[in-house]
């Protein structure tokens, strides 16, 4: 397999950005270990795209600086043209030239004795589009339209790679198999790369890592496995998928909540919310909650239960459902220890 070129980590410090007087990223720090790919998540307007395109050099940042394999790209004194940058971008519509071929497209920022080394050919090969190069942009499916985008980033052989939300105008099916591609090729590549999301699953899926950015912040950045059993807020939990959040005393690396006795990871006392995940609860028959809904899903179903203070719960097991609206059920806690947020700092 063709080998990308030397790759570098990205270091962004302090990076400040507004528009009209309204803050996008108030000092934004992201790091970018070499050779490794960081899922950017966050909702839409948090400021994902301005950070992007700040690191690629097409917006200038108010403030802060921007490293890649020790390089300053900006700073006090400093701004590399996006061109000298040495950082590939795939957009998130693709932005094919519709005049050119595909070909032309991926050959699009080569210059003209490096068209005829066989480096589109080469590109082309890595996205599985070869004998693709004389085929017209729009006679390509949405799919094969990212891979032309994605070739078109890779054959000027760069030292990082930025793609932004690059799969949200594909199809459901279309869009789980064309991140699976990119995950490994990336991988095998051994690309420094940030790829941008507001899809926890895309984000899991593609990233080494994944930062979670809120408000123009990045909040937390850390493995996927460890983002999800310890979010480092009530709002990076609420933002991760599922999250019963119940009242707590804690005391000795235990709280005591409402659904009996939880372990804890760190030192916490008083008064907490501890973090529940719904397949972190088991479902059986009794007195204790009231199913108001279940959603069923076919790979699993979610109970929608209320407890008698009127606190909601979501239970999903992985099975068909077995009780229905309106039964009474026990809910008990049957994970590893979990995470509690003071709630004096709430």
């Amino acid at each position: 397999m063709p080998h990308s070129a030397a790759t570098g980590a990205l270091a962004v410090e302090g990076l400040v950005k507004a528009f009209g007087g309204a803050p996008v990223l108030d000092g934004v720090r992201l790091a970018v270990p070499s050779g490794k790919v960081v899922a950017l998540l966050g909702p839409s307007g948090c400021g994902k795209t301005t950070l992007l395109r700040c690191i690629a050099g097409l917006e200038r940042p108010d403030a802060g600086e921007v490293r890649l394999a020790g390089r300053l790209l900006c700073g006090p004194g400093e701004l590399v043209p996006p061109e000298r940058r040495r950082i590939g971008m795939v957009f998130q519509d693709g932005a094919l030239f519709p005049h050119l071929s595909v070909a032309g497209n991926v050959a699009y920022g080569l210059r003209r004795e490096q068209r005829r080394n066989g480096r589109v050919e080469e590109a082309l090969a890595l996205v599985d589009l070869a004998g693709f190069g004389e085929r017209a942009p729009a006679s390509l499916s949405g799919g094969q339209q990212q891979r032309v985008a994605l070739a078109r980033a890779l054959v000027t052989h760069p030292t990082a790679l930025l793609l932004d939300e690059p799969f949200s105008n594909l199809d459901t099916l279309l869009r789980v198999q064309i991140r699976a591609e990119v995950q490994r090729l990336l991988a095998d590549l051994g690309v420094t790369a940030v790829f941008v999301t507001h899809d926890q699953e895309e984000a899991f899926v593609v990233g080494d890592e994944v930062a979670v950015m809120l408000g123009g912040r990045i909040v937390q950045q850390t493995t996927p496995a460890e983002l999800y059993r310890a979010p480092a807020s009530r709002a990076v939990a609420g933002f991760l998928g599922d999250a019963n959040l119940l009242p707590g005393v804690a005391a000795s690396g235990l709280a005591d909540t409402p659904l009996g006795r939880v372990p804890l990871r760190g030192d916490l006392h008083g008064d907490v919310d501890v973090l529940l995940r719904p397949e972190q609860l088991r479902v059986v028959a009794g007195l204790q909650a009231t199913v108001d809904a279940v959603e069923y899903y076919g790979h699993d179903a979610v109970y929608l239960t209320r407890l008698p203070d009127g606190a909601a719960v979501r239970v999903r097991v992985l099975d068909a459902p077995e009780f229905r609206p309106g039964d009474r059920v026990d809910l008990d806690y049957v994970g590893g220890p979990t995470v509690g947020y003071p709630r004096a700092n709430r």
